[in-house]
């Protein structure tokens, strides 16, 4: 782990995260900003809602954009045992000796709400695509603008010998909501 003040002064320098709050914002507002041993990012307020209007299989080699609603709002609702797709409000530019692991808030998940979202390896840049499952049986409120989980900077005692950038991973530079590909 980073030491707290260190890292925080190599984000702001480096641009690791923009735009940045180096504290935490939380009166009034699900919290988001420099926590503890992290970063708690936001949720933008643009949505891709999942609908089974057209009884489709959920393929990950080949995801049906029309199950999709696109809705754009201050408040989006998760429909019962449903989810939805979201994008940071922050940018991320992760350096190679970086992994970021992600985790939701507790705020969402005492309410039955599943973030999920893959590790931000050494070297990727972009908006983080973000899934929120909704595992109750009833309609669920997600707050834009306002923290929706937590990063947590893993420092590799070496430098990674190959990173995302080096790969040419497919979801580098993720401008928007991004669904699966191949």
């Amino acid at each position: 782990m980073l030491k707290n003040d260190r890292w925080i002064k190599e984000m702001a320098e480096k641009g690791m995260i923009e735009p940045f709050n180096k504290e935490q914002v939380k009166e009034g507002v699900i919290s988001y900003g420099v926590s503890s041993y992290g970063y708690d990012m936001r949720i933008a307020d643009e949505f891709k809602i999942f609908t089974n209007i057209k009884n489709t299989i959920v393929d990950p080699k080949g995801f049906d954009i029309k199950s999709f609603v696109d809705f754009k709002g201050d408040v989006c609702i998760v429909p019962p045992n449903s989810f939805i797709l979201g994008r940071s409000v922050e940018y991320f530019r992760i350096p190679r000796e970086l992994l970021v692991i992600c985790l939701g808030k507790s705020t969402y998940a005492r309410c039955g709400i599943v973030i999920n979202v893959t590790p931000l390896e050494p070297e990727w840049e972009g908006y983080v695509t973000i899934e929120i499952s909704n595992t109750s049986p009833l309609p669920a409120k997600i707050y834009a603008n306002e923290g929706i989980a937590q990063l947590l900077f893993i420092e590799g005692s070496e430098v990674c010998e190959r990173s995302y950038a080096d790969k040419a991973g497919k979801y580098q530079a993720q401008k928007g909501i991004t669904l699966a590909k191949m």
